[in-house]
């Protein structure tokens, strides 16, 4: 029996993997370093288990780190190895997947250390866009290698024994574990954007799992597609209630009901993820008004503005489905942009990098107006004017510059103060206004909507139109690539 079969590290490898897959590479391994009387030192595989394996018989390669020699540390042949894995995935077009317990730089080989961890990185840039990157966090993933996680496609962290930081969070001024654990799941999932899910460690490895079997196995080799096996016709009745918990409404219209949801805990005014329709990996960005418990009862309300939270990761979510291939589909119920002083700080950045992320996209675009879709925010998600390949709206949608009866406030401002019964006239002014301007019929009669439908027939209206797009080629301008 090898070194590695006795490890946590080998043991949450074959928790992964489809039963007696895993094939290790370089188990023989140790440090090559002699200062600090290293030579003394016991370093079985360096720290780091690597190899190749399947899951749901789909080739993946994997490593994972041993918090028991030397603190799992970055050393540089545990670097090496880890990038030899990548040259690998490269070569055969597979998913990366890491499994993180690492105390940082192995300051015993220093420069040898930095440098290896330098690969890793050029390893990690190189593949970005190639192949998919998971990572899970199980143990520290500290300084670097917080870095290295980052630069991860998805992000999962083991909810108690994981830690996240470059600086730890005792070193911040005026900070103490205690009263802000900065390295926590927690902070990480909620206030940072880095996790992409959060859970104990066989949940992890569970969601692991679930995305390697929705994912393309490449950017060119496309594996993601499965039988579907629920009615393409499938009529979701009552989908109209679901206009404010998105969430909801994209688990109903999905192949029996399947939604992978992620950073669910960041930004909950923006729900982003992947559903399947018609046996195909959609990615999902939809505007949220309303949280509702497993429970069925309300749990909060929320203002229907865009956020900048919301924006960076609905702008993450397109660029990593334009990256692999991936379909996209936008749900739309929104009244312009968050007013607080915190968003104002970035909201223009991130909803610019969201236009950006969506009009730089040629993969098919489909579009919903569910709610409200109001001003240039609108237009930020995924409108007909930035690039939407088809535009639908339910027959309650408001599509205009803001509601009508502010509109009707405002263009008849002196009429109003004027008139015996202001009320009445402001009701009759903005019923004039929303037939005339921001009704789906006056946005599907200027071309900006293809249809209005029925909310419960959004299902097979979506299928029906990304498989007429599965061909979509799109050029873009000759550039290296745009700087927003």
């Amino acid at each position: 029996m090898s070194y590695s079969a006795q490890t946590s590290a080998g043991n949450r490898i074959r928790s992964l993997l489809d039963e007696n897959s895993f094939v290790e590479i370089g188990g023989y391994v140790t440090a090559r370093n002699t200062d600090f009387n290293m030579a003394a030192k016991e370093t079985p595989a360096d720290g780091v288990v690597t190899g190749y394996g399947t899951i749901g018989g789909a080739l993946v390669y994997v490593y994972s780190q041993d918090a028991s020699v030397l603190g799992g540390s970055m050393g540089e042949m545990h670097a090496k190895k880890i990038a030899n894995i990548y040259g690998m995935a490269m070569k055969m077009g597979a998913p990366v997947i890491g499994l993180i317990d690492c105390a940082g730089l192995r300051l015993q080989e220093a420069t040898d250390a930095l440098a290896g961890f330098g690969s890793l990185y050029l390893a990690q840039s190189m593949a970005s866009g190639v192949i998919p990157q998971i990572c899970g966090i199980f143990g520290s993933c500290g300084g670097g290698m917080a870095v290295s996680a980052a630069l991860a496609d998805f992000t999962l962290m083991e909810e108690k024994t994981g830690k996240l930081f470059v600086n730890s969070p005792n070193t911040l001024d005026g900070n103490y574990k205690e009263k802000c654990d900065t390295s926590s799941a927690k902070f990480q999932s909620e206030e940072t954007g880095m996790v992409d899910f959060v859970g104990s460690e066989a949940e992890v490895l569970e969601q692991i799992r679930t995305l390697i079997s929705i994912l393309p196995a490449n950017n060119e080799d496309d594996m993601s597609y499965e039988e579907c096996e629920d009615d393409l016709n499938r009529v979701c009745e009552g989908l109209e209630g679901w206009a404010g918990d998105t969430k909801e409404a994209l688990r109903t219209i999905s192949d029996n009901n399947f939604f992978l949801e992620t950073k669910p805990a960041y930004g909950p005014a923006m729900v982003t993820g992947f559903i399947r329709l018609n046996g195909m990996t959609v990615g999902c960005v939809a505007n949220r008004t309303e949280i509702y418990g497993e429970n069925g009862e309300k749990e909060k309300e929320l203002s229907g503005g865009l956020t900048s939270r919301g924006c960076e990761k609905a702008a993450e979510m397109v660029n990593f489905c334009d990256a692999f291939e991936i379909p996209v589909l936008t749900l739309v119920n929104v009244n312009g942009y968050q007013a607080v002083k915190c968003t104002e700080k970035k909201i223009a950045k991130a909803a610019a990098k969201l236009t950006y992320a969506y009009a730089n996209a040629t993969v098919p675009k489909v579009t919903v107006i569910t709610g409200k879709a109001y001003g240039t925010a609108y237009l930020t998600m995924a409108s007909k004017a930035v690039g939407a390949d088809i535009v639908y709206a339910w027959p309650g949608a408001e599509i205009g510059m803001m509601d009508a009866v502010s509109a009707a406030k405002i263009m008849y401002g002196d009429e109003i103060a004027a008139a015996d019964d202001a009320a009445a006239l402001i009701e009759e002014k903005a019923g004039e206004y929303r037939q005339l301007q921001s009704s789906p019929m006056a946005a599907a009669k200027r071309g900006y909507v293809d249809d209005i439908i029925e909310a419960k027939d959004t299902r097979k209206r979506v299928i029906a139109a990304f498989e007429m797009l599965f061909t979509k080629r799109e050029d873009r301008p000759a550039k290296k690539h745009g700087t927003v």
